[in-house]
């Protein structure tokens, strides 16, 4: 038996019931019975999320295109990497880092790195971000949808990183992003 089906038998728990608590466009609300290792039940609450893609964007001198964005929930205005949802559970991932990209700000890339997933909560919720490093930037037009409102501005990679080690850029996806980012082009 491999580890990870070791861990799997020792911590896993089994959904032995499933409630659909609230069905958005967004987010899928679920209230699941799971039955735990030591045989008892227990109740989990949880969100199920078609996926995103983030993308860390790096111009040729080392600055990151970044945006200025409202967010409704925490009612504050915050400085993260352009990312966006999937328009479909089978979306290719980099296809859409592409289109978020290119929409958003109005940049595409030559060069693309995936870094990894990210899981921006995952106590409560299956949704799981690809990250991208962009390249070989070059500027187009915007194509905002018609409920987006963002500002673009410039960053140097260091800076950035300063900033989220003072705790200045405080979204998640954005200080994991760009702490990958900073550390595959330094390796470079």
């Amino acid at each position: 038996m491999s580890v990870n089906e070791q861990e799997l038998k020792q911590l896993g728990e089994i959904k032995a019931a499933s409630e659909d608590i609230f069905d958005g466009l967004v987010l899928h609300v679920k209230n699941d019975t799971v039955t735990l290792p030591n045989g008892n039940t227990a109740t989990r609450e949880l969100i199920r999320h078609i996926g995103a893609v983030c993308v860390v964007p790096v111009t040729d001198d080392n600055k990151v295109i970044m945006e200025r964005q409202f967010r409704y929930p925490i009612d504050r205005v915050i400085t993260e990497i352009p990312a966006g949802k999937l328009d479909a559970i089978d979306e290719d991932r980099l296809s859409a880092a592409k289109r978020e990209l290119r929409e958003e700000t109005g940049y595409e890339a030559d060069e693309w790195t995936d870094m990894g997933l990210y899981y921006p909560a995952p106590a409560y919720s299956d949704e799981k971000i690809t990250m991208y490093l962009a390249r070989g930037l070059k500027k187009g037009t915007r194509d905002l949808d018609e409920d987006e409102f963002l500002n673009i501005i410039e960053i140097p990679l260091d800076e950035l990183v300063e900033d989220i080690m003072s705790g200045k850029i405080t979204d998640g996806k954005t200080q994991v992003a760009i702490l990958k980012a900073s550390a595959i082009i330094k390796n470079k």
